[in-house]
């Protein structure tokens, strides 16, 4: 995994596996082809270097695959909060010019959150805490969050080109 450690994955302790072992997991094999292509061939970050907000908006979208895979397996919250919140954090970035596209080349949200959903299939969960709600609230809202500040950046954009 490439970037800095936004994400602690302390609390990841062994469970029973999710999956059988004696079937190819066709889903988390997708999750893996699309994290390769985001993360290590680029798309994500040329994306986001090629169409500014709309292609970090597009590597975000893409993004949520193995998200709601995770959801769709019944993946505890705080996984789930914490693959929001590296998207989050790869969108929030990505939206700043000009460092945001250095920042998408670092931090890898997408092999971050393919990290998590292989430790679920092979059956390493997440410690539940008491926060646990509150943590994936406050990280869908920075998810939404992340996603608005690119095509509100567009917005302002073609607002300041309309009104020439």
């Amino acid at each position: 995994m490439a970037g800095g450690g936004a994400v602690a994955y302390a609390d990841i302790v062994p469970d029973a596996p999710a999956e059988s072992l004696e079937e190819p997991d066709r889903a988390l094999a997708a999750a893996e082809t699309l994290a390769h292509w985001l993360d290590n061939r680029f798309v994500d970050p040329l994306l986001g270097l090629l169409l500014p907000g709309v292609g970090d908006l597009l590597g975000s979208a893409l993004g949520l695959y193995p998200v709601l895979l995770a959801w769709r397996r019944r993946a505890p919250k705080p996984l789930l909060a914490r693959m929001l919140l590296n998207l989050a954090a790869d969108a929030a970035g990505g939206a700043i010019p000009v460092i945001g596209d250095l920042w998408d080349f670092l931090f890898r949200a997408h092999a971050r959150n393919l990290q998590l959903l292989r430790a679920r299939a092979d059956g390493i969960a997440v410690r539940a805490h008491w926060s646990d709600t509150l943590v994936v609230a406050v990280a869908l809202m920075l998810f939404v969050s992340a996603l608005a500040l690119p095509v509100l950046a567009v917005a302002w954009v073609w607002h300041a080109l309309a009104a020439r």
